[in-house]
């Protein structure tokens, strides 16, 4: 098929992955990627519904991307993920611009579909959310060449009351190790040198197909592959976070020391009407140990402001608990009422200016945090991959302590130039309130 396809990629990265299978399959069936709707025969948006902003967001690009039907040579406009998973029908009617409708288990399908829609067909296609995961599903990066993510498992049996991701993305589905491996020596072997582990919860890998949590096992056979140099995982529950996970991150030397923990509180009576496992106190307990076992560990942790019932008590316990802590990295949410959660019906909803105002308090003492950490980080060394050169010698770069697109970027002045996806060394010069300012050492 002699197309230009343009995709669009919205909310968390393991949507980016199910993009790259998509672009994989259109790639291999002869069509060709652009970089702008305007010059795509088709396009493909995949959503976001996690929570009422990302929809907003994501109807807001359907919108914009379908002017092009009228001002510019596209065709067919297809929507993915979880907006179309949750409100097809609905969006079916409010949304004639869109042609075909595809839900988070049948993007694979999507070259039917276009094949479809080129013969006049309407053939949305919303499968079961518990569709069985394929073995392997060939990708084609959308990240830069140097860095991939690697999706171990799809859904969540959490149940945490604030959130729709089991309705969207069915129950908790572990890929089999040996095909992970596979992926990851794929990747490497293409180029790959940074590997991030994602699913909806990676603490709970392997426990429906193994019967036990796995996620140690995986990172000592993934830290085996020779052309790697780092390898990450995400969305790491404090519940889950034990002795064998700890001590594999420390005895394995390309696992990052960086430990993504979205807490969201700390205060049991919140944390209980959240249906989180977990208390403030084990939270900190987990802390401690990682700590104790990897003192240089980078915590990361994400919080919400303004649950249903939050009261100033219990928001207060809250900001006195990061102020204990003192995370690495943080960030804030205001509640959002999502339908169809249980927390969107309980009593107790509180103001949106009260979520604001404590979402805002909070992230003030963050940056206070954060500002203090750096400046604690001047003249120590660090190994870092050169992302991109900004100006002749000047180049943005990262350390195991940060996240691509989520946390900040160090500045590295160099006296040689360098390669994107090179690791280098530095020596923390300067610190600013987000980034860190490096020079490198010749």
């Amino acid at each position: 098929m002699n197309k230009s396809v343009f995709i669009s990629t919205l909310g968390c990265s393991k949507n980016l992955v199910d993009s790259e299978v998509m672009l994989n399959i259109l790639l291999e069936n002869g069509l060709q990627k652009v970089d702008s709707p305007q010059l795509a025969d088709i396009a493909v948006i995949n959503t976001c519904g996690f929570i009422e902003s990302a929809k907003e967001e994501s109807i807001n690009e359907i919108l914009e991307i379908a002017k092009y039907k009228q001002i510019g040579k596209l065709k067919h406009l297809i929507v993915t993920g979880c907006l179309s998973q949750r409100y097809s029908e609905e969006l079916k009617k409010e949304l004639p611009e869109v042609d075909s409708f595809l839900g988070t288990t049948s993007f694979e399908h999507i070259y039917n579909i276009i094949q479809g829609l080129e013969l006049g067909e309407n053939n949305s296609l919303i499968l079961d959310i518990n569709h069985d995961l394929k073995p392997d599903s060939k990708r084609s990066l959308l990240t830069e060449k140097y860095t991939a993510f690697l999706k171990i498992a799809e859904g969540c049996d959490n149940l945490c009351t604030y959130c729709i991701i089991p309705k969207l993305r069915g129950k908790y589905r572990s890929r089999k190790l040996e095909d992970i491996v596979k992926e990851a020596k794929e990747l490497a072997a293409s180029g790959v040198k940074e590997i991030i582990i994602i699913a909806q919860d990676t603490t709970k890998y392997g426990l429906d197909i193994y019967n036990e949590k796995s996620l140690p096992r995986l990172l000592r056979e993934l830290n085996t592959i020779e052309d790697l140099n780092w390898i990450r995982f995400l969305y790491s529950y404090p519940e889950d976070i034990d002795l064998d996970l700890i001590l594999a991150v420390k005895e394995s030397d390309k696992v990052c020391s960086y430990f993504d923990m979205p807490i969201q509180h700390s205060h049991d009576q919140v944390l209980k009407r959240m249906n989180r496992k977990t208390t403030g106190k084990h939270i900190e307990d987990t802390i401690a140990l990682i700590k104790a076992h990897i003192p240089e560990a980078v915590l990361r942790t994400t919080l919400i402001t303004g649950f249903p019932g939050e009261t100033d008590e219990e928001f207060d316990a809250l900001y006195d608990f990061v102020k204990k802590i003192e995370f690495d990295r943080l960030g804030v949410f205001a509640y959002s009422k999502e339908e169809g959660t249980p927390a969107a019906i309980m009593s107790g909803q509180v103001a949106e200016e009260i979520k604001e105002e404590r979402k805002n308090k909070i992230m003030q003492l963050q940056q206070e945090i954060s500002l203090r950490k750096n400046q604690a980080l001047i003249g120590k060394d660090f190994e870092v991959i050169i992302e991109k050169e900004i100006e002749p010698n000047l180049y943005e770069a990262r350390s195991y302590r940060d996240v691509p697109e989520i946390d900040g970027i160090i500045y590295v002045k160099a006296l040689a130039s360098h390669n994107e996806g090179e690791f280098t060394k530095v020596t923390i010069k300067d610190a600013m309130e987000y980034d860190l300012l490096g020079d490198e050492i010749i």
